[in-house]
């Protein structure tokens, strides 16, 4: 496997746009983006959780759910949320708009909105972005794209990659957003992801889960999670590749593919955290069970008192061993073991002899590891955190002001 240019655009029989409506009052950015398969391609995707699941979320699962789609449009600076039956209806018509655009049916078309929760969207405006994104759509347009769902992102994040397999060579590519309200439960943000490979809707669906649950699932910035959170993939076999079957070689290689993917994004992600000043992988092993792991591993990425150590590059391993203690899950505390990258802090439950200057000097680095040990158990896992920042309580004071 090897990375490319080109995003969602790399696979083959893909277009994508990113063009400024407005979406929200005086805003100049790109705010409306169009992925467009150029034939039916298969469809899978993942959802939030939050009760209040934002109706474009609705509509998108129901697309989903059939298994097929020929395109995904996608716009910022309104959610669509908290808006009841129109904000259903609403989502409804922009997937029309975009299937009389593109030769398709309503029902073919994922919609997704993200921004400010809780106003109608401008359909007006929504319509110019439609109709914007249907002229501009290119086959290297995935940057646009990009750009165009960002909200308070300060970067566009995208990847591709090349995949050989036994019949042919195919290709994989994903942009993604999302710098607050990410929290460690799916999914976290927007990630939507194509490919020219060949593959049917439960399999597809199968390992889009599992490549989500090392990833998007596994990462937190502010501990909120969305009412618009969606991962979607479109595989739509334009590469000529033979349709890729459960449980062969070929099968293996593109789930691991669109693993890496996923977790590459992921970390993209919390990179630019809403004020992020450090990227922060958390790494538990020798707990009794895996999910015993993930419980230690989630509870010192999502602690506040931990997230503000690492903003004060403060070495407080005290805070980091409380979180795992009060995680839920069952360990000996006088078998733990702790390391702020390669400076060992504790040892068997007690301070290791290390020097204090030394783990601070780790923790002044813009990326670093904590790693625990719990046991000599088979459980292990990893979450990736951002600190908490002056700046992240400065951007999200007045989001809507």
């Amino acid at each position: 496997m090897k990375t490319i240019p080109g995003g969602v655009t790399a696979a083959k029989g893909f277009q994508a746009a990113g063009v400024a409506a407005a979406i929200k009052p005086n805003s100049t950015k790109k705010d409306c983006a169009l992925i467009v398969s150029d034939r039916l391609a298969t469809a899978a995707g993942a959802f939030t959780r939050n009760l209040f699941k934002a109706p474009p979320v609705q509509w998108s699962e129901n697309v989903c759910t059939r298994g097929v789609a020929r395109a995904i449009f996608a716009n910022s600076g309104n959610a669509n949320a908290c808006t009841g039956e129109r904000g259903y209806a609403d989502a409804q018509a922009t997937a029309k708009m975009v299937a009389e655009g593109i030769g398709a049916r309503t029902e073919e078309i994922c919609v997704l909105s993200t921004g400010v929760i809780g106003l109608p969207l401008p359909m007006d405006r929504i319509a110019n972005g439609v109709q914007g994104c249907l002229a501009s759509l290119r086959a290297d347009g995935s940057a646009d794209a990009a750009a165009a769902i960002m909200t308070t992102d300060t970067v566009p994040k995208e990847t591709a990659v090349e995949l050989a397999l036994s019949g042919g060579t195919v290709r994989l590519g994903a942009i993604a957003k999302g710098a607050g309200m990410i929290a460690p439960n799916m999914a976290t943000m927007f990630c939507l992801l194509t490919t020219d490979a060949a593959i049917e809707p439960e399999p597809l669906s199968k390992i889009l889960r599992e490549s989500v649950e090392v990833s998007f699932n596994r990462m937190c910035v502010d501990n909120d999670m969305s009412t618009s959170d969606s991962v979607i993939c479109l595989a739509n076999g334009a590469s000529g590749v033979p349709a890729l079957q459960p449980d062969t070689k070929d099968f293996g290689l593109f789930a691991d593919a669109l693993r890496d993917v996923c977790i590459y994004m992921a970390k993209s992600l919390v990179r630019d955290g809403e004020g992020a000043t450090k990227f922060v992988e958390i790494v538990v092993n020798g707990a009794a069970s895996q999910d015993d792991a993930k419980s230690i591993a989630r509870a010192i990425a999502t602690s506040q008192l931990c997230k503000t150590a690492f903003f004060g590059q403060d070495p407080n391993w005290g805070r980091f061993a409380c979180a795992a203690g009060y995680s839920g899950a069952a360990f000996a505390p006088e078998k733990l073991c702790m390391w702020i990258d390669d400076i060992q802090v504790m040892q068997n439950g007690m301070p290791a002899d290390y020097k204090e200057e030394d783990a601070a000097a780790r923790m002044r680095k813009p990326e670093f590891q904590i790693r625990v040990v719990v046991g000599d158990g088979p459980g292990g896992a990893v979450f990736w955190t951002s600190d908490l920042s002056h700046r992240y309580v400065e951007i999200n004071a007045d989001y809507r002001t």
